[in-house]
């Protein structure tokens, strides 16, 4: 009897929909539409395919027994495959929320929120004001995109050195500071994503994964375990390279005598000049906020396409797929 009260509760949250309303898978994050609601099953259809699914009256009784059995709520993790619609359309009954940050679905006597997507506003619609994000990368991102439209890379070898210099300079910041900010990014990425299941955005998606590594414990206590499983230390036994350095200081050999030894040549950077960099940076807003007319709007115009390709670089870079030991592969 509670759950035939509370389904018809939920039926009537569902007809009670804006038209087009959207709602948002609380795993994988897909986004999908109510078509049509019966007595017995709910019809939905997900937006990147147009698939059309329904979702059956039975299943949901027992996502509600197991949710209400567990006063600590149902771990989503444990939503059998494709089950993750279930969870986001239960969560429109007042009744029911979705804990994402925890991965649960808990019944609560208090307001809630829902997987309902906010229908006012198009997410593709760009906000009236943009506003300078305060980032390193933002910057120098917005001083390279400046440098190569100023010098054809295409054709390396024609650049003057000094131009080389720099543009060589930028890409080193631009790919330490979109690092941190990447990492950071997946911090915060780690803790809403769930069973393994990939996560899709505009520019591409990523996936909770984990990596196993092995470090060897003490050297003795290594050796006893092998010693006692039968296996001499002499097998094991290999030659440490901070001992030899020792030895080879002390002797009259050379590197070469105990090491092969390869050079390369690389290119590394000696320092930043900031206060260039900011000049130069401060030098493009000041000549736009100066000019006026015909050429201010082709002005701007320029600094709002450089903007965009440096959000779109941005972005694209913090949605690539990442790896977690400590967040995400170097």
């Amino acid at each position: 009897m509670a759950f035939s009260a509370s389904w018809h509760t939920l039926l009537d949250e569902l007809d009670a929909l804006a038209e087009g309303a959207t709602l948002l898978t609380p795993l994988s994050h897909t986004r999908f539409r109510i078509t049509d609601t019966q007595e017995h099953r709910v019809i939905i259809e997900f937006e990147d395919n147009d698939e059309t699914r329904p979702l059956q009256r039975d299943q949901f009784e027992t996502l509600y027994r197991r949710i209400t059995d567990d006063p600590d709520g149902f771990d989503l993790d444990r939503l059998p495959p494709d089950a993750d619609p279930y969870p986001a359309v239960l969560s429109l009954h007042p009744r029911f929320e979705i804990n994402e940050d925890t991965g649960i679905i808990t019944e609560t006597d208090e307001p809630t929120t829902s997987q309902l997507l906010d229908t006012a506003a198009d997410p593709d619609t760009e906000p009236d004001e943009r506003t300078e994000p305060d980032l390193d990368v933002y910057a120098d991102a917005l001083l390279l995109i400046d440098a190569l439209e100023r010098h054809d890379v295409t054709t390396l070898d024609d650049v003057e050195t000094d131009a080389l210099v720099n543009l060589y300079t930028l890409c080193s910041e631009v790919q330490r500071n979109a690092n941190d900010l990447r990492q950071t990014i997946a911090d915060v990425l780690l803790s809403r994503l769930h069973h393994d299941q990939p996560v899709t955005g505009p520019f591409g998606s990523v996936q909770r994964t984990s990596r196993r590594t092995r470090s060897l414990k003490a050297e003795e206590e290594v050796l006893e375990t092998l010693e006692d499983a039968g296996i001499d230390r002499e097998r094991v036994m290999g030659v440490d390279q901070s001992k030899v350095d020792d030895a080879v200081a002390v002797t009259g050999l050379s590197e070469t005598d105990v090491y092969d030894i390869a050079e390369s040549e690389y290119v590394r950077k000696a320092e930043v000049n900031e206060e260039r960099k900011e000049t130069r940076l401060q030098g493009l807003k000041d000549q736009l906020a100066a000019t006026e007319g015909e050429e201010a709007e082709a002005l701007r115009r320029e600094v709002e396409e450089l903007e965009d390709r440096i959000e779109e670089l941005t972005e694209f870079k913090s949605g690539q797929a990442f790896h977690t030991r400590t967040g995400s592969e170097p």
